[in-house]
């Protein structure tokens, strides 16, 4: 799961995306290959953002990556990232990303470093969405709770198999009682 980048874009006109900030995380690319990768990543991103319409969000597929566009108003947001990261996950990021642009003024130097922090503090979904990360814990508490229930389950074995034992020490001692009756009986002690 990787996310490769994020972009946003506004629109002067209703039809017409202009690239306003974008960050993104090409350091599993070799040096030759990552501008061809950002010229693919930006053309996939304006092409997605621009056949979007206000209030839509929308996934994309496109080889081995997953391009998911959330627009609002004359604003949109795009998260390119690998087909096998999660598609809520990703417009969680999205929505942040823009309540965030809308609720403060972003310069594009402003807005580069905090779509930069975002690629970086995202890379593992668990930390932008809490019903993952709940889910994560959940899974956590499970396995812990079926340790403890293989260890009591030992535990009652063992206790089985001390009643028995008890249960056998005590036929013996019976046993044992009524033998040394009978041999005690045949002989008197004056």
């Amino acid at each position: 799961m990787k996310v490769l980048s994020l972009s946003i874009y506004t629109f002067p006109t209703p039809s017409s995306a202009t690239l306003f900030s974008t960050a993104s995380d090409l350091s599993d690319y070799s040096f030759l290959t990552k501008g061809s990768v950002q010229e693919a990543l930006n053309f996939l991103a304006s092409t997605v953002a621009s056949r979007t319409a206000d209030g839509q969000r929308q996934s994309v597929q496109e080889g081995s990556n997953s391009a998911s566009v959330y627009r609002k108003g004359n604003v949109a947001a795009v998260l390119v990232t690998s087909t096998d990261y999660p598609v809520r996950v990703s417009f969680s990021v999205l929505n942040k990303v823009l309540d965030e642009y809308s609720s403060e003024s972003w310069s594009k130097a402003v807005g580069d470093a905090k779509l930069a922090e975002y690629v970086r503090k995202y890379q593992d979904p668990k930390q932008a969405d809490t019903i993952m990360k709940v889910q994560q814990e959940l899974d956590e508490t499970k396995i812990v709770l079926h340790k403890t229930i293989e260890s009591v389950l030992e535990r009652g074995e063992k206790l089985d198999n001390l009643v028995e034992r008890s249960n056998a020490l005590s036929a013996q001692s019976k046993m044992f009682y009524k033998t040394a009756k009978k041999q005690n009986s045949c002989c008197v002690v004056a």
